[in-house]
């Protein structure tokens, strides 16, 4: 879908994101959406502020950004320090290693409570909630991580290049104990 940016043709329109009016003239973001009450997959915008839509629709906005050049180069300077900063907020992409905040977490391999602190790798699985199933975190001590990850088709060097790309937060040496472990 085409996403946009395009100044505001009145005051009517509402961001979606922070619900306050968008006042006529200022630059707006457009998120492309099928329009649920049209019958032939007719397409809508969905309109946010920028710094909104930088907080928000970061990959989106980014990607639209690149297209257009009616930003004036100031703000595109602090969208671009907005849009890294909600980088920095999302959890890395799966799978990755952490620290456990809490000690609740079960192993999905061994069935052991991963205790507070300890170094565990973070999955991408399928939960099944009634007649729904979504995705969600699954965790695994590093020694069990391996022999789970390859069960589901993954390799363990996969498995060693995606954690070394994903995870942020551990320290050299803590990864060197990881992979010892993996």
């Amino acid at each position: 879908m085409a996403h946009i940016i395009e100044q505001a043709k009145s005051g009517r329109a509402t961001c979606r994101t922070c619900r306050k009016p968008i006042a006529k003239g200022e630059l707006r973001f457009g998120e492309e959406v099928e329009n649920q009450f049209a019958e032939g997959g007719e397409t809508t915008y969905r309109w946010h502020h920028l710094p909104c839509a930088a907080r928000s629709k970061t990959d989106e906005l980014r990607a639209t950004l690149a297209t257009v050049e009616d930003v004036p180069v100031e703000q595109r300077a602090e969208l671009e320090k907005l849009m890294a900063e909600a980088d920095a907020k999302k959890p890395p992409p799966y799978p990755h290693a952490d620290k456990a905040p809490t000690g609740r977490a079960r192993c999905l391999g061994c069935g052991e409570n991963i205790p507070k602190g300890e170094i565990r790798v973070a999955i991408e699985r399928e939960i099944e909630r009634g007649m729904m199933t979504t995705k969600g975190a699954g965790y695994l001590h590093p020694k069990c991580a391996a022999a789970f990850v390859e069960a589901g088709g993954m390799t363990h060097a996969e498995l060693t290049e995606a954690l070394r790309a994903n995870t942020r937060d551990l320290s050299e040496e803590e990864l060197e104990r990881l992979f010892a472990e993996v």
